[in-house]
């Protein structure tokens, strides 16, 4: 921790000579133990953090096999969370990714999105006296005061409910306060930035996903789907949504970021977008190299399939041999923000770093303990202090709350039916086969019925 203490302050010393900002902690500073009073008072929510893919990837979900406690920054292959980390980075809340790939579907999504799920409780059942699981913004706020970490749930991707609404229940009810509509790759009810276009937005069962998000409070996260689906979900949606691992498109054009119409848009529907760390997601360049990454990864997943670790090392010998362009920076990231803050407003900006899920980081922001520094560079260009509190957790509180007070005024008229598993529309999946065809027999082209679902590979599952 000494070795990753001191590689922390000597970049963010760096950072200090050509920014013109010290780095926290520095005596003579006033302005470090300015942002770390504020850091108290309002401390940092990140939207997004991929720690347990990282256990699922390097340990087969074995919390033994990485030490959260002790410190990730030595390992072989570092990794940029820890708890000593997020305390350094004043980090009072974040949103756990329960991430699976796209190339996983069916049972076998909806098994591994359950597993990542158990991972989150285990983890705050392992270190209760740094995290503990919030299902609500007054839990958020009541487990800052307690000094530890608000731990919260969001799944990355629709294709994890496998076309079920009782599966979204479900998820929701084991502790996940959001659900991404989808991931890289389209579903059957929603498009994909990533994808070729095919429901144009949201399919009938798309929207009914939407309602039942509102009835239940969860938050619909529109990061990684396209403009089309972005519109007709803020158009469906009663509650404010999110974007919670996204920047902006005028400054970087890639499909996965927010156009400043929708961005005008979100200030209408009152939700926020938190924005990205990944500099593919805020630099040209470095977007033309994520395109690149991109098909090297789908080629390598149709060699590799589902052993997840065997792609990982092949994407790491691919890197050595294609290094990413220059440096991005801290400053990146504030322009990103600088950009939101003058298209959305103050209440629509937030922080989704991305870490332990993107491939490098920007300069000065390579872990969880630099929000520090990013809120130093803000302060240097002159955000308020109320820009910078709504900006750490204010804002995707008030979201929070917001859908909170939308499911409590649905519950009032029970009355309603609960919709079933699946549309009512369009049957996906019949409960029961029908007579004749044997309970073995795929219920529908390409997809093994639920007893014939394939084992995960030791690399991929615990």
């Amino acid at each position: 921790m000494r070795r990753a203490a001191f590689i922390a302050l000597a970049s963010l010393a760096t950072l200090a000579a050509t920014r013109g900002f010290s780095p926290p902690g520095a005596a003579a500073e006033p302005r470090g133990s300015e942002i770390r009073q504020l850091l108290r008072e309002v401390p940092v929510m990140d939207g997004h953090n991929d720690i347990p893919w990282q256990y699922r990837l390097r340990a087969a979900n074995d919390l033994g096999a990485i030490d959260l406690a002790a410190g990730t920054a030595a390992l072989k292959r570092p990794l940029t969370t820890d708890i000593p980390r997020l305390r350094a980075g004043g980090v009072g809340g974040v949103f756990w990714s329960v991430y699976v790939p796209v190339t996983l579907r069916g049972s076998v999504a909806v098994r591994a999105t359950l597993e990542q799920i158990d991972l989150v409780h285990r983890l705050c059942a392992k270190h209760p006296d740094a995290l503990q699981l919030a299902r609500s913004a007054d839990d958020i706020e009541r487990i800052q005061r307690s000094g530890r970490v608000a731990s919260l749930i969001g799944i990355e991707g629709g294709h994890s409910i496998d076309n079920s609404l009782a599966t979204l229940r479900m998820m929701h009810a084991l502790g996940a306060r959001y659900m991404s509509l989808t991931h890289a790759a389209n579903t059957d009810w929603a498009d994909s930035a990533t994808d070729d276009p095919r429901a144009r937005g949201l399919t009938p069962f798309g929207e009914d996903v939407i309602r039942e998000m509102n009835r239940l409070g969860m938050l619909v996260d529109l990061a990684h789907v396209s403009k089309d689906t972005m519109l007709a979900a803020m158009k469906a949606s009663k509650a404010p949504v999110i974007f919670s691992h996204s920047s902006a498109r005028a400054l970087c054009d890639h499909p996965r970021n927010v156009d400043d119409e929708t961005l005008r848009l979100l200030r209408a529907n009152g939700g926020v977008i938190m924005i990205n760390f990944f500099p593919g997601y805020l630099v040209k360049a470095h977007a033309a190299f994520a395109v690149k990454l991109q098909a090297e990864r789908k080629r390598l997943q149709a060699l590799h399939s589902d052993n997840f670790a065997a792609l990982d090392d092949a994407l790491a010998v691919w890197r050595k041999s294609n290094p990413p362009p220059p440096d991005a920076t801290l400053s990146d990231v504030a322009d990103h923000l600088d950009h939101v803050l003058k298209v959305a407003g103050e209440d629509h900006v937030g922080l989704g770093s991305d870490f332990d899920g993107i491939t490098y980081t920007p300069r000065g922001l390579e872990d969880v303990s630099c929000f520090p520094a990013l809120f130093a560079e803000l302060q240097r260009r002159r955000w308020t202090k109320d820009e910078m509190k709504k900006l750490a957790g204010r804002n995707i509180l008030r979201v929070m709350h917001t859908a909170e007070r939308v499911a409590a005024e649905s519950a009032k008229g029970r009355s309603v039916q609960i919709p079933g598993a699946t549309s009512p529309r369009r049957a996906l999946r019949p409960a029961l086969p029908p007579v004749g065809v044997s309970c073995g027999s795929p219920s529908r082209p390409g997809t093994p019925s639920p007893r014939a679902a394939p084992r995960l590979r030791r690399t991929a599952g615990p």
